[in-house]
């Protein structure tokens, strides 16, 4: 990642659905331009990592909106967000172009507002394809974050899996009780 100093990264504002272009205000604050491009917006079934996530059956269809997160035009990050199909078909998460205020502002206003967040962090070497999409050497490792949303009734509603550079990069928590 071309920046200045570490890059330290905090969950909070891309799962509140409060802060419009999280990405964007990140990338900012490091000094550059953050944007995204859409690779693809599917309905496919559910993968046995995305239904344990989700709380589905196996192959249970669900929509798929697959990202690659750029900083100043150089990709740093692979994201792919998942939705149980009963609650994305037929709304713009379905639809292959931005949503206006980000996923997590439309699932709370389709009713789905997130009120518990679940992450598991975990890394390893990045493999051939996360190496040609984010530009990494043979021997790169990547950061490995899957994020769960929860509404208040414990409903799963989003399911992210997202595989980001780790050269200079730091996930921070900050939880109040």
């Amino acid at each position: 990642m071309a920046h200045a100093g570490p890059w330290t990264s905090v969950s909070m504002p891309y799962v509140s659905g409060r802060h419009g272009d999280a990405w964007g205000a990140e990338a900012s604050a490091h000094g550059g331009v953050g944007t995204q491009k859409l690779v693809s917006v599917d309905a496919i079934p559910a993968p046995a990592s995305v239904a344990r996530m989700l709380g589905l059956t196996p192959d249970e269809q669900v929509i798929v909106r697959r990202r690659v997160m750029l900083f100043d035009d150089h990709p740093v990050e692979i994201t792919d967000s998942y939705y149980p199909a009963t609650i994305a078909r037929g709304t713009r998460l379905a639809e292959a172009r931005k949503i206006p205020g980000g996923a997590v502002a439309l699932l709370a206003d389709l009713g789905y507002p997130p009120r518990h967040v679940r992450e598991d962090v975990s890394a390893r070497l990045a493999d051939p394809h996360e190496r040609a999409v984010l530009h990494l050497d043979a021997r790169s490792c990547v950061l490995l974050l899957a994020r769960t949303l929860f509404t208040e009734k414990d409903l799963p509603v989003e399911a992210s899996t997202m595989t980001m550079t780790a050269d200079g990069r730091r996930l921070r928590y900050e939880l109040t009780t």
